[in-house]
């Protein structure tokens, strides 16, 4: 169902999304990026800010956000800088954070997302910039004993963020959550970052407020900015929450934008709220300046097309194909796309050599996809190789398979490994005869005359008892032929 509104206000949302790059190396040193290893053990003088050091540029990270840049449509610069941007925090050991500030690497881009008003319908969301920057590291606080301790883990300093800012295109939570499932696609797709939420690859701080009609006048409520949600469903629990709270806010004070300043507010998702951090500062509390230590970056409109043409089929494009060329629903090209790459490559070869797009999508998001959740394998781990699927949907389109055996023929192959013809065979399938079909057909006329009777009367389901006696005298017999025969049969009888 199309999702509806009957709030009295708009809600007017824009997302800054944190991606941190698949590097191996962080962005201007030679320390590993790899999670999970001992609290400050992936650390030297350059990330952690020691007087005397030099960053260097890992090109990797800028070849990365230069691909996801141009991925998302965004003009790319021929000329790009790196600034400081300055404020104290206890993970951040420089005392500021290489970042770009005025001419920043990538701008004026756009994803497109199924409008949730209108299932499938294309919405536009543009994105400000994106920029490369470096991370910060990690607090962590714990309360023992009634006493709160806070410890520093800095091995995630200088590691390769790419922030992507949206413009505040979205008009609701349901919209924001589709547009971050989209862009988790494009960026997986790319190959750009694992976007595991849980490790803190993917990070998204989301600003809202609400637009409403009062004395006859369009009003804004002030802008809040929302953190610490760490899923997608998270993200749409807290802006509900918080169009909300504003709502009740406004109610009670008339509060305008421009009538106090952006406030941060942390999602606690045990207690389903917002609560208040601290005040929002604004750019020039940063004191932005140029990094004197990097030189700037020059990318030319011929790497920016080579880089183009190599991004290959992008998941927008791919699901529009799907669609358009194999005659697949929405919801299944969606499906498809959604479990990545390989499962569609492995549908499209399955569908190329069966001839039957359809059927091949039933068939690989339904009982593939139901196998490789029960057995926790991946598409490329399945014993049944995509010829072999198709083999199988072929021996059902020309009857030498009953589809109510299909199911039992997949099993016995993914079990022991074999082909389609070599499960039949295993379980002793025969296809019937289209005259012996039909003798056994009117045998059963003949015995049934009540059957018959009933069905003359308009009683077509009393048909069924026909067909489990049909299987019960040749299990191989196809039971939609059987109960098309018989019926025939019954009404010339």
């Amino acid at each position: 169902m199309p999702e509806t509104s009957t709030h009295p206000y708009t809600t007017v949302i824009g997302l800054e999304v944190h991606v941190q790059l698949a590097t191996r190396s962080k962005l201007f040193c030679g320390c590993s990026t790899q999670f999970g290893a001992e609290p400050n053990t992936q650390t030297c003088p350059v990330c952690i800010g020691m007087p005397g050091t030099l960053p260097v540029l890992n090109r990797s990270a800028f070849a990365l956000a230069l691909k996801t840049a141009i991925a998302l449509n965004c003009h790319i610069p021929e000329f790009t800088k790196w600034d400081r941007k300055q404020y104290y925090y206890p993970d951040l050991p420089k005392g500021y954070q290489i970042s770009q500030y005025d001419l920043p690497m990538s701008v004026d881009g756009f994803l497109e997302i199924s409008d949730p008003l209108e299932p499938y319908a294309p919405l536009r969301i543009g994105i400000i910039r994106a920029h490369l920057e470096e991370d910060a590291g990690k607090s962590i606080h714990d309360e023992v004993a009634g006493r709160a301790d806070s410890e520093i883990d800095l091995n995630r300093t200088g590691t390769p963020l790419l922030e992507i800012v949206s413009e505040p295109d979205l008009r609701s939570p349901a919209a924001s959550r589709i547009f971050l499932q989209e862009l988790k696609l494009l960026l997986t797709y790319l190959g750009v970052s694992d976007c595991n939420m849980q490790e803190g690859s993917l990070r998204v701080d989301a600003n809202v407020n609400l637009h409403l009609e009062a004395n006859g006048q369009r009003v804004a409520t002030p802008i809040v900015e929302i953190k610490n949600m760490n899923s997608f469903r998270a993200v749409q629990r807290a802006l509900e929450y918080e169009a909300s709270r504003q709502y009740r806010v406004w109610q009670e004070t008339g509060q305008q934008l421009g009538q106090a300043s952006k406030q941060t507010r942390g999602w606690d998702e045990a207690a389903g709220l917002t609560r208040p951090q601290r005040s929002k500062e604004e750019s020039s509390d940063y004191r932005y300046l140029p990094d004197p230590d990097l030189v700037p970056i020059t990318t030319s409109p011929a790497q920016v097309e080579q880089i183009r043409q190599s991004l290959g089929e992008l998941p927008s494009a791919l699901r529009a194909r799907l669609v358009r060329e194999g005659n697949l629903s929405d919801y299944d090209a969606n499906v498809l796309i959604n479990q990545g790459q390989e499962l569609v490559d492995y549908y499209q070869a399955v569908a190329a050599k069966c001839n039957d797009p359809k059927t091949a999508a039933n068939w690989v998001t339904q009982e593939v996809l139901r196998e490789l959740k029960e057995r926790e394998m991946t598409i490329a781990q399945i014993p049944i190789p995509a010829e072999c699927l198709a083999d199988l949907i072929h021996a059902i389109q020309q009857g030498q398979l009953p589809g109510t055996r299909a199911r039992e023929v997949f099993t016995l192959m993914l079990n022991d490994q074999i082909t389609a013809a070599e499960a039949i065979g295993k379980l002793g399938i025969e296809q019937v005869d289209e005259s012996d079909l039909v003798a056994l057909c009117q045998e059963l006329i003949d015995a049934n005359p009540k059957i018959v009777a009933d069905v003359q009367g308009g009683k077509q389901q009393a048909i069924g008892a026909l067909i489990g006696q049909a299987k019960k005298k040749n299990p191989n017999v196809d039971p939609g032929r059987v109960r098309s025969i018989c019926l025939e049969l019954a009404m010339k009888s």
